[in-house]
C-alpha cells in the first residue's frame, strides 16, 4: 500500500511503500510518536478519513429484479403484442400474454432475490475492538474509530484492526493464510524492508487487516485505514461486476438473434398481406399470433428448473449453488484456477517424513489433525524396530512445544503455532500425550522460537535430572550436538528442502538444573535425535481428481501465495507440473513485459498477490478460456470474483471467499469440482434438450402460419391457443426433460468451445427437421380438415390444436437426447417424461371438456377415431428423428474410421 493511494496526514506525500521505510521515518509522515495520538488529534483525523471500515454494498430491491427481468429482446416483443392486443380489444389475448410474462417474472425475480454479495462479509472482518495509546494512556476502542497515525498493541489470539508497521515486536508470527496463501505463520520484525516492490507475503514489519496473532506481542501504528487496506482494496474489487456465466452470455446472444429473426420473418409476412389486400387489422392480429407462435415463452422457466434440479444434484454431491446461471458455468470451464492452501491441501501443517540419525526414513501416515497414523518405512511396513528412536525424537517435539490440543467427541482443534501443533499430533499418533509427559517431566524453564534465533528448547525436571528437548533450524541444532554425521544430515535435510517440505532437527540431553528465575543457558553437547519434514499435505482424493479434469480436458493450475519451491513439490504429487520452467511468480509477472505468454503456458503460480491472481484470471480469458476459481481465503475473493466461476470452500474457507464465489464445496474437496463439472454438463445438455423441443414447436408453428398465408387459408391458431401450446402443455413437458439424467462419457469428452453457440449446427439441422415435420403435418391436417372434409375453421383449428399438442408429446422423446435412438434411452431413467406426456395429454382433454375454458381456448372434444389418426400423424415426427440419428450417427463413426486408416497410412 502506497502512502500516495489516499490523502495523507502529512503535508508532503510520498510514493515509497511504508514497509521501505524506517521505524521513526513512518511516525514522522504519520505525526504521530510512540505515545500515540491525542483523543482531539484522533477525531480530527476521524473527520477526515471516515471510519475504519468498509462500504456497505447493498443489493438491489424486489422492484429493481422484477424490472430486470423484463431486459430482454424476447420480451419486448411480448409486451407490444400484448399492448397491441389490448388497444385493438382483444383483453383475453392480451390477459394470457401478460399473465405469461408475470409469471417468468416471477420466478427470475425469486432466483436474483436468493444472490448474495460479498462486500457485507468484507466489513463485519474488520468489527472489533482494539487497544490503542491515547496521550500515552491505553484505551480500548472499536475498530471503527481507528485512524492513521494511532499506535495500536497486539497480543497472542489477537486480529490485526487494520494495515499497521510494526514499531516494536516480542516474537510475533501471524497468520496471514486468509491474505497470501502462506500455510505457515510468518514471524515478524522492525527492521525496514529494501525492496520496494516486494509483495505482500515478504513486507515482514507490517501487519495487515483481517490477519490474526498467533503467538508473541507487537505495537503498531495505523498506516491505512477502511478502504485503503489491503483488505479494502480487495472490497473495492469485489464491487466491481464478475463475468458472465457461460450459459447467461449464450442466452443473451441466442434470444437477441431470435427477436431479430422474428421481426424480420414477421414484417416479410405482414408485407405480403398488405400486398394481397388483406386489411391492416387483420394484419396486425396476424403478426400477435406469429409473434406468439415464435417466441419460446416456456424457455425462462424450463431453463431456470433445469437448473434448480441441477443444483439440487450437485447438493448432493457437497457442491451448493448460489447463482442458478453457476451451475451449467462449471461444466464450461475448461482452467480451473485453485488455490493451493486449504484447497488441494489441508492447510494443517503435518509431519509426513522423519529421518533418524543414521540416515532411516519413515513415513507418517494421516493428515492435519487426524490423530490416526502409522510409521512406515519405504516399503510400506510399519517400523516396530526403530520404536525406541522413534520415541525420543518425538517425545523431544513434545516436550518442545507451546501448541494445545483440544479434543471433544466431534472434532480436534489446534490452539496456538501450526508447528507445534503437527507435533502434538504426531506424539498422539504414537501414544504420547503432552499433558501425561509435562505431569511427569514439569517444564522449568523455556527459550522459545524466534526467526532471528532459529531454535527453541524446553528444559523439564526427570527423576535425577533435567532433561532438554530442541528444535529447530538443522544446521544450528548440529551445532549442539556431539559425534552426528554432519555432511550427511545435511544432504538428507537438502534433499527434504527441495521436495517442498519445511525441514526441523531435534536434539535432547542431561543439563544441570535451572535455577528459578534465572534465564534457561544456551543448549549444548546434546544428543541428535533426527530430522523431520513438515508439509501442509495433498487432500487424499485430489490426485485423481486432476487426472479426472485432465480426461475431461480441463486444465489445472495451481495460484498460490506459498513459496515457488513448496507450490512445485505439491504440484508434482498431483500432476499438474514436473519441472521449474512451469513455475511463475509474481516477482516474474510484475518485470515481464509478455506476462500473458508466461501465464499461459505456466501451471504453478507463486509468491502472487491478490491482484496478479486476478491479472492471472482476465489474461486466460483474453485467451479465451472460460475459467473456474477456486479459494478459501479473503486473498482469493478478488479473483473468483473476476472469474466466470467462482468456487469458495464452505468448511475452512472464511465468509469472504464464499460471498464472493458462485459455488460452495461444503467438504472443502477438490474432488468434489469434477462431481460439479460432470453435473454442469448434464445440466447444460439438458438445456439443450429443452431448447431443441421448444424451438422445433415454435419452427413448426411459423411454418404452419406461412403455408396457411402462402395458399390463402385462414389464420390456423389464435394467440390464445398458441399460448395455450407453448406456455402451459409444452411448459409440463420441458419440465420433465430437466430431469433427464447423463448421458454416457459426458466427463471424456473435452470442453465446448467458448465461442460455441446454443444453436449450433447439428441442434439447427434438428430443430429444422423435428419443426418442418411438424409445421408440414399440421398444415396438411388443417388444409384437409378446410377443404377436403369441409369442417368449419372452428372444428379445423380445434383439430388442428390437438395434433400440435400430440406432436409436442412425441417430440418429448426426439429431445431426451441428441445423438441416441429414443429407443435405447430407458424411460424409467426419467420417469416424469412418461408422466408429463401423460398429464399434457390430459389437461388438454380436460380443457375440451371444461365449460368457460373451452370457449376461451376455442376447443370442443373429438371422436377417438380423430384422435387415433392425429396420434398417427404425430408419430412421424419421431420416425424422422430416428432416421437423422441413425443417418448422423453412421455419418461420423465412417468419418472417425477414416480418420483412423489415414493415421495408420501416415505411420507406416
Amino acid at each position: 500500500m502506497h502512502s500516495s493511494d489516499r490523502d495523507s496526514p502529512t503535508s508532503t506525500s510520498t510514493a515509497v511503500p511504508w514497509h521501505a521505510l524506517e521505524r521513526d521515518e513512518v511516525l514522522q509522515r504519520l505525526e504521530t510518536s510512540e505515545q500515540g495520538l491525542s483523543a482531539g488529534e484522533a477525531a480530527s483525523r476521524r473527520a477526515r478519513f471516515g471510519p475504519n471500515v468498509l462500504p456497505d454494498r447493498r443489493g438491489p430491491g424486489i422492484f429493481s429484479l422484477i424490472v430486470r427481468q423484463f431486459r430482454n429482446p424476447l420480451i419486448y416483443v411480448l409486451l407490444l403484442a400484448g399492448g397491441v392486443s389490448l388497444v385493438l380489444g382483444e383483453s383475453v389475448d392480451a390477459a394470457f400474454i401478460f399473465g405469461v410474462l408475470i409469471v417468468n417474472a416471477a420466478v427470475g425475480a425469486f432466483q436474483e432475490w436468493q444472490a448474495e454479495h460479498g462486500a457485507s462479509a468484507l466489513q463485519s472482518a474488520v468489527k472489533m475492538r482494539a487497544t490503542v495509546r491515547r496521550g500515552a494512556t491505553l484505551e480500548e476502542v472499536d475498530a471503527s474509530e481507528l485512524v492513521p497515525g494511532d499506535v495500536v498493541q497486539l497480543e497472542s489470539g489477537g486480529a490485526v484492526p487494520a494495515d499497521l508497521r510494526i514499531i516494536s515486536e516480542i516474537e510475533v508470527r501471524v497468520d496471514e493464510s486468509v491474505l497470501t496463501g502462506e500455510s505457515v505463520p510468518v514471524a515478524k520484525d522492525v527492521a525496514r524492508i529494501d525492496d520496494e516492490s516486494a509483495p505482500t507475503g515478504d513486507r515482514l514489519n507490517m501487519l495487515y487487516a483481517g490477519t490474526s496473532i498467533v503467538n508473541g506481542r507487537a505495537t503498531g501504528v495505523v498506516a491505512e485505514t477502511g478502504q485503503a487496506t489491503q483488505l479494502g482494496q480487495i472490497a473495492r474489487s469485489l464491487g466491481e461486476p464478475s463475468a458472465l456465466p457461460p450459459l447467461v452470455a449464450r442466452m443473451r446472444s441466442f434470444t437477441a438473434r431470435l427477436a431479430l429473426f422474428m421481426l424480420i420473418f414477421i414484417a416479410a409476412v405482414g408485407g405480403a398481406e398488405l400486398l394481397r389486400g388483406t386489411g391492416f387489422g387483420d394484419v396486425v392480429l396476424l403478426a400477435i399470433a406469429l409473434a406468439v407462435s415464435a417466441i419460446p415463452e416456456g424457455l425462462p422457466v424450463g431453463v431456470t428448473v433445469a437448473l434448480s434440479i441441477a443444483s439440487r444434484r450437485m447438493a448432493r454431491r457437497n457442491v451448493i449453488v448460489r447463482l442458478l446461471p453457476a451451475v451449467e458455468g462449471l461444466g464450461a470451464c475448461t482452467v480451473i484456477a485453485t488455490d493451493k492452501t486449504g484447497t488441494l491441501t489441508v492447510n494443517r501443517m503435518t509431519v509426513k517424513r522423519i529421518v533418524l540419525p543414521d540416515g532411516f526414513e519413515l513415513e507418517v501416515t494421516g493428515e492435519g489433525l487426524d490423530l490416526a497414523g502409522e510409521f512406515v518405512d519405504k516399503t510400506g511396513a510399519i517400523a516396530t524396530d526403530r520404536s525406541a528412536e522413534l520415541r525420543r525424537l518425538v517425545m523431544a517435539g513434545v516436550l518442545c512445544n507451546e501448541a494445545q490440543l483440544r479434543m471433544s467427541e466431534r472434532e480436534v482443534l489446534a490452539v496456538g503455532d501450526s508447528v507445534d501443533a503437527a507435533f502434538l499430533v504426531l506424539g498422539e499418533k504414537l501414544g504420547i500425550h503432552r499433558v501425561e509427559v509435562e505431569d511427569l517431566s514439569p517444564r522449568t524453564g523455556l527459550i522459545p522460537y524466534e526467526s532471528a534465533r532459529g531454535y527453541a528448547a524446553s528444559y523439564n525436571s526427570g527423576d535425577r535430572a533435567t532433561h532438554c528437548s530442541v528444535k529447530g533450524a538443522v544446521e544450528l541444532v548440529l551445532e549442539m550436538c556431539r559425534g552426528a554425521s554432519v555432511q550427511n544430515i545435511l544432504a538428507q535435510a537438502n534433499l527434504l528442502a527441495d521436495e517442498g517440505y519445511r525441514v526441523l532437527a531435534l536434539a535432547a540431553g542431561t543439563v544441570d538444573d535451572i535455577t528459578p528465575g534465572t534465564v534457561a543457558p544456551e543448549p549444548a553437547n546434546l544428543q541428535f535425535l533426527g530430522i523431520v519434514g513438515l508439509i501442509d499435505p495433498v487432500r487424499p482424493d485430489v490426485p485423481e481428481a486432476v487426472q479426472r479434469c485432465r480426461s475431461a480436458g480441463v486444465k489445472v493450475k495451481m495460484v498460490t501465495g506459498d513459496h515457488p519451491a513448496t507450490g512445485l513439490a505439491i504440484a508434482r504429487q498431483l500432476g499438474i507440473a514436473e519441472d521449474e520452467s512451469e513455475v511463475v511468480t509474481g516477482r516474474d509477472l510484475a518485470s515481464d513485459g509478455s506476462a500473458s505468454d508466461r501465464i499461459g503456458a505456466a501451471t504453478v503460480f507463486a509468491r502472487v498477490e491478490p491482484r496478479q491472481k486476478t491479472d492471472i484470471v482476465t489474461s486466460l480469458q483474453s485467451a479465451g478460456h472460460y475459467v473456474a476459481v477456486t479459494g478459501d481465503g479473503v486473498n482469493d475473493a478478488p479473483a473468483m470474483r473476476a472469474a466466470n466461476i467462482g468456487v469458495s470452500m464452505g468448511q475452512g474457507g472464511t465468509d469472504v471467499a464464499r460471498d464472493a464465489s458462485d459455488l460452495i464445496l461444503t467438504d472443502d474437496n477438490f474432488a468434489s469440482i469434477v462431481n460439479g463439472i460432470e453435473e454442469g454438463r448434464t445440466a447444460y445438455d439438458n438445456v439443450r434438450k429443452i431448447v431443441w423441443l421448444l424451438l422445433a414447436t415454435a419452427v413448426g408453428e411459423l411454418i404452419l402460419f406461412l403455408l396457411s398465408t402462402l395458399t390463402g387459408q385462414p389464420v390456423p391458431l389464435t394467440p390464445v391457443q398458441l399460448l395455450w401450446l407453448n406456455a402451459v402443455t409444452q411448459g409440463i413437458q420441458d419440465v420433465a426433460l430437466a430431469f433427464e439424467g447423463r448421458e454416457p462419457g459426458v466427463l471424456r469428452r473435452p470442453p465446448r468451445s467458448p465461442s460455441e453457440q446454443i444453436l449450433d449446427r447439428r441442434m439447427i439441422e434438428q430443430i429444422m427437421l423435428s419443426g418442418a415435420v411438424m409445421g408440414i403435418g399440421g398444415f396438411v391436417v388443417y388444409y384437409w380438415a378446410l377443404n377436403v372434409a369441409g369442417w368449419s375453421e372452428f372444428s379445423a383449428s380445434n383439430v388442428l390444436l390437438l395434433v400440435m399438442v400430440l406432436f409436442e408429446n412425441v417430440q418429448v422423446f426426439n429431445s431426451r437426447s441428441e445423438l441416441r435412438s429414443a429407443f435405447r434411452v430407458p424411460l424409467s431413467a426419467n420417469p416424469w417424461v412418461v408422466g408429463s406426456v401423460i398429464l399434457a395429454q390430459g389437461v388438454h382433454i380436460g380443457a375440451m371438456y371444461t365449460p368457460g375454458l373451452r370457449s376461451v381456448l376455442d376447443v370442443e372434444p373429438v371422436s377417438p377415431a380423430v384422435w387415433t389418426t392425429m396420434l398417427g400423424v404425430s408419430l412421424s415426427v419421431l420416425a424422422a428423428g430416428e432416421i437423422y440419428k441413425r443417418f448422423r450417427t453412421g455419418r461420423s463413426a465412417a468419418c472417425s474410421a477414416s480418420i483412423r486408416r489415414l493415421g495408420r497410412l501416415l505411420r507406416r
